[in-house]
């Protein structure tokens, strides 16, 4: 047998490499758990009894940049101190990738989305909703079915005290399922993460930023970001676009930009008034980041997305007035089918390299510093996924219910991981959120679920709602972007991904305490901006099972219109990679058609505004004035952080502030 003596070399200096590795050390995990602490108390007032900012939303996390900017402004005092005491580059890094983690379980996509999900099916039960034939199919495993546990969760008690032993098995079997979803796509980041970073070079923009504020990739630079007189002019920009409409919030007459310029007012004839909604949302986050996202991406968001309102105007013109038309969330989901098929083709060879190395046969393959070995997350991915299908089909789904449901939510999950590694855009729902779901009744129709697996079938569907509608496959995102901050910070990949399990343990253990302690305090019903009824979240969730019960009266047919626009979205993406493929230099990019059909309304004006800036500083000054830039527009990301994420989300607390004024991030 031949001997690789090459194959051997290499693997001779990703062991010498991994000598000098830095682990997790004490002072992290210490200072992990402080900012946690602090961030779960700020996000219960700031989000969730009030509304100034829902903190978890923004990408990054809020909290996760505030600790960032803490920490990296700490760190040359800390050189004074005993050498046990002193924080290191990586230390703070692996606080950060912690707390994006734990603060996104506190968040309005996790958390805040399962309590109403498994509790408004009995709370709101009414004869006329019906909602009283479903509760049967609830396992009392995944909910607390005593009336007054939950009719005290909605309307708040006296002394505030949560009965915690009705809600600990629920809140285990959660945790645990929630655990082997996020080991599933763990291990599925494993397998894509050299593709994506060795082979593609993908430019990672937020992990650009972050690795910035900590100083670079170079252990000896120290606050070099913080030097930069670019940066501070963004910063400045960023400061003074809030602080405006901070002070117009509380006097008119103060001169602000406000959050949006709506273009389409303009049009108020037919058909031309059909492009409505055309507004510019001003987002300096996606602006600063847009600048690092490549001119082909940003180009493609901007016209796709005036293609699809031009399209509205089109048939309008031709006489139809189609509701929903052009359903750009369908064709996003056809588009992001299309390109997770397309990422799995364009991996084939790394894949089957590492599926060899699975197997055990020979190959040239090194897996030492990979966040899971390539036989781990073969296992990680098949008990991961297979605990989530036997979860599933032990609260009532069927088997093949639960492998269509739960597998989307995997491949979207990777192609959302993929938007934000090749685009950075910092928006937390860039994925055709809740359609998923939606398109499994749109294409066949509510009868087969109920034909070939009853009520407890549907049932179980529409109470994992938020896999869909909420955010958890966004964190798919978090972990490549921690395995890209811990090989370019020197830190053991294997050691940021048991850390990334312990934040997510962690985080929603700490979510579960924030969110029963404001229920049974406040009551349900007038948080997050409730009158009597329950906030945003809750309405969702009576939404869903008020579409459960419509079922039972006459089952939903299959939706033509929404499965071809899925189909179009499928026909689209692929037209696109193949015109890709076969011409070098073609401008539209597929990944930016998902995007935009995704959620294109906050995304295409900053987009268009920094493509345009963008191509003219490339034309006129080249690659060397590109990058001379990158200070000040990373400079107005972290001037928007700071101001309408950290100085407003703690300003806001003060009586009822925050009514006064509210910041969106996702």
């Amino acid at each position: 047998m031949a001997i690789d003596h090459e194959a051997d070399g290499r693997h001779e200096e990703r062991e010498e490499e991994a000598r000098h590795l830095y682990g997790l050390s004490w002072r992290a995990l210490i200072l992990s758990g402080l900012f946690l602490a602090v961030s779960l108390v700020w996000m219960m007032y700031a989000g969730l009894i009030g509304q100034g900012v829902q903190l978890g939303e923004s990408v990054p996390v809020v909290p996760a940049v505030g600790a960032l900017l803490i920490l990296t402004l700490l760190l040359p005092l800390t050189k004074r101190l005993p050498k046990w005491l002193q924080l290191e580059k990586p230390g703070v890094l692996m606080v950060y990738a912690f707390l994006c983690i734990a603060v996104s379980m506190a968040s309005v996509g996790v958390v805040r989305l399962i309590f109403p999900n498994m509790t408004a099916i009995y709370y709101f039960a009414t004869p006329e909703n019906n909602f009283e034939m479903f509760q049967e199919f609830v396992p009392e495993w995944v909910a607390p079915t005593d009336p007054e546990i939950i009719r005290t969760m909605y309307e708040g008690t006296d002394a505030g005290i949560v009965p915690w032993g009705a809600w600990t098995v629920p809140l285990l079997s959660w945790t645990v399922f929630l655990l082997a979803a996020f080991v599933a796509m763990l291990s599925l980041m494993t397998l894509f993460r050299r593709q994506w970073v060795e082979r593609e070079r993908l430019t990672f923009p937020i992990v650009h930023l972050v690795m910035d504020m900590a100083g670079g990739d170079q252990p000896a630079a120290k606050l070099a970001f913080f030097k930069s007189g670019a940066m501070w002019i963004g910063f400045a920009l960023a400061v003074a676009y809030n602080l405006m409409n901070i002070l117009n919030a509380w006097n008119p007459s103060v001169p602000a930009m406000g959050r949006a310029e709506d273009i389409g007012a303009l049009f108020t004839e037919r058909p031309w008034s059909a492009i409505q909604p055309l507004s510019i949302a001003w987002r300096p986050e996606n602006i600063g980041l847009g600048y690092l996202v490549p001119t082909e991406i940003t180009l493609s968001v901007w016209v796709f997305y005036l293609l699809l309102r031009l399209s509205n105007v089109a048939q309008v013109a031709a006489g139809y007035d189609i509701a929903g038309f052009p359903f750009a969330q369908e064709q996003s989901f056809g588009s992001y089918l299309a390109l997770g098929v397309f990422l799995i083709i364009v991996a084939r060879e790394h894949l089957a390299a590492a599926w060899r190395k699975m197997v055990g046969k020979a190959s040239n393959i090194d897996d030492s510093n990979e966040p899971l070995s390539y036989r781990g997350s073969l296992i990680g991915i098949v008990v991961g996924f297979g605990f989530m299908l036997v979860w599933a089909n032990a609260l009532g789904m069927a088997v093949w219910t639960a492998a269509i449901y739960l597998g989307l939510f995997l491949l979207f999950a990777l192609v959302y991981a993929r938007a934000r590694a090749e685009a950075g855009a910092a928006m937390v729902w860039l994925f055709p959120f809740y359609q998923h779901r939606r398109m499994m009744i749109s294409i066949a129709g509510s009868a087969p679920y109920h034909r070939f697996g009853g009520w407890s079938n549907l049932t179980a569907l529409s109470l994992l709602m938020f896999m869909s509608r909420g955010y958890f496959q966004s964190m798919m995102a978090y972990q490549v972007e921690s395995m890209k901050i811990a090989e370019e910070a020197r830190i053991k990949q294997r050691t940021m991904a048991i850390w990334l399990i312990v934040a997510l343990v962690v985080g929603l253990a700490g979510a579960y305490v924030i969110h029963l302690q404001a229920y049974y305090t406040h009551g349900a019903n007038i948080l997050e901006g409730g009158t009597t009824h329950g906030g945003y979240r809750t309405r969702l969730a009576v939404q869903e099972f008020e579409e459960l019960a419509s079922y039972e009266r006459d089952h939903r047919s299959p939706d033509t219109a929404r499965t071809v626009a899925a189909g179009v979205g499928v026909l689209v993406t692929t037209v696109l990679i193949v015109l890709r493929t076969l011409f070098l230099r073609f401008p539209l990019h597929p990944l930016g058609f998902a995007m935009v059909t995704a959620y294109g309304g906050p995304l295409w004006g900053p987009f268009f505004i920094v493509w345009v800036i963008k191509t003219i500083v490339l034309r006129v000054g080249g690659m060397g004035m590109y990058r001379r830039l990158i200070p000040f527009f990373l400079g107005i990301v972290v001037g928007h952080f700071f101001t309408a994420g950290l100085v407003w989300g703690w300003v806001s607390l003060i009586g009822e502030m925050y009514r006064r004024y509210v910041v969106h991030f996702g």
